[in-house]
Parts: structure tokens; sequence; C-alpha cells
């Protein structure tokens, strides 16, 4: 295999030896380990790897590789998948009216500090369409009413498809995905949320936040799943605010964070 980085993830039901016989099987076939993170959930028992190789001066091929890593995969029971770089993740951008998260993701994809090609944006409006063109992404407009959003959702599942995307990021996509389009994709859609989840779910959480009297607003990246933004969570970041904050200055303060 020639000189590449090689990115393995690793689930399993924790035991001891585990991190001994992981590395003992990457030293054996000729990969230097660049990084390791690793942590066990202790409730659930499970335990997590994240695993960076360098393949300069292994002998096996991929599809060698990952034949041989069945060796230890199978009697240690991981749920396992393996990156071997070069190829870049296809991104599709969902939005509807708010345009801070967009402009953000695609100023960062830019500047190459999100390694991913954005193929598109979908937006069920059409006012965002020139900041898609300033950055030159194809921008696909697929207005949606109650009548028609099993239609809308044939377009975009087409649409997805047909460009072999491997992640959806919803950035302010105001519509509910129905169950049929997040089991097609499952952990492969991504909510930004503009408030700290599990506070405030749905819309206008700003509001929400105000009546409460919080003294910390957020912004929470999350997994789409059927039920409404209670997927697991990914990161999420927060900033400190004050008696005096209105649901307009919230508004604006969470649009400054990134998650």
């Amino acid at each position: 295999m020639k000189s590449q980085i090689v990115t393995f993830l690793i689930k399993c039901p924790d035991q001891k030896g585990l991190v001994a016989k992981i590395t003992n099987f990457f030293f054996e076939k000729g990969f230097n380990i660049i990084s390791c993170q690793q942590y066990v959930n202790s409730i659930e028992k499970m335990y997590f790897m994240r695993i960076r190789l360098d393949a300069e001066g292994a002998s096996l091929t991929k599809k060698e590789l990952e034949h041989s890593f069945l060796e230890i995969a199978v009697p240690l029971q991981f749920d396992w998948s393996v990156n071997f770089g070069g190829v870049k993740q296809k991104v599709a951008i969902m939005v509807s009216h708010t345009s801070h998260n967009l402009y953000n993701l695609l100023e960062r994809q830019k500047e190459g500090n999100l390694d991913c090609e954005i193929e598109m944006v979908i937006s069920n409006h059409n006012k965002l369409r020139p900041i898609a063109e300033m950055f030159g992404v194809p921008y696909h407009y697929l207005p949606i009413t109650k009548d028609t959003k099993s239609e809308q959702e044939a377009q975009i599942i087409a649409l997805l498809d047909a460009h072999e995307i491997d992640l959806v990021i919803m950035a302010r996509y105001m519509q509910i995905l129905s169950s049929e389009f997040i089991n097609r994709y499952p952990e492969k859609i991504i909510n930004i949320h503009h408030s700290f989840l599990p506070a405030f779910q749905g819309a206008d959480p700003y509001k929400k936040a105000y009546e409460r009297g919080v003294k910390l607003i957020g912004a929470t990246a999350h997994y789409a799943t059927e039920d409404l933004d209670e997927g697991p969570i990914i990161v999420q970041n927060v900033e400190t605010v004050t008696h005096d904050s209105t649901p307009k200055t919230l508004k604006k303060l969470v649009q400054i964070l990134k998650p």
C-alpha cells in the first residue's frame, strides 16, 4: 500500500486488552500509528477508538487489510469502518431563509478548513441562491407545501442519490423531515440547531429562552433522527447573557456562535 493516511473507527463491548490487540495488529501489518483517541462509556460498557495510521511500508492492499482486520474484528465484536483518505466526502447543505450558517460553511470550505466537497445547496425558498452562486455551488430551489411534502422529498432524494452524497447538513432548514427520509440516510444527516439542546426545542427558541430568563444561550449540532431535535449531540457552544437580553439580541448572539 502506498503512503497514505488510513483511519479506523471502532466500537465494541469493553474488555481488557483491546488497545494491545488493536495496536499490535497494525504494528504486525507494518503500519505506523499517527494518533489514537479512545474512551469507554462506563454506563453502556462500550469502547470507542479512532486510530489514524501511516500506510507507508505496509505491504497489504486495501482489500487485504479489510479482510485481515476481520481476524480481530469478528471475535471482539467490532462495529467498525475504515477511511483510506484521498476521496473527499460529498456534502449537501439544506437551507430555508437564514443565511449565516450557509455563509459560514461555504466560507470555511473555500478556505480549506472543511475537508469536503460541497456539491449543492437545496432550499425550499429562492432567497439564498445568490450566496451559493457567489461560491460557485449549484443551488436547487424545491418549494414545498403541506400537500406536496412527499413529492418534494422525493426530488431531494433523487438529487442526493444521483450525486452520491455522503452527508447532509441542515443549516437552518425550517422543515421537519419525514421518518422515511431520515431513515433512508441513517447517521448521515446533521442538523445545526439554534438552541442549546435539549433546552428549547422546535421553533422560536429565542422567545422561549427569553421567557425562561436563562443566562446561557447556545447552538447545537446533532444527528437528525425521527424524534425532533433529540438526535445524538455532536458538539455545542454556549455564551452567557444578561437580564437585559431580548429575543432579538439572543438571536444575534446565536448567529455568531459556531457549534
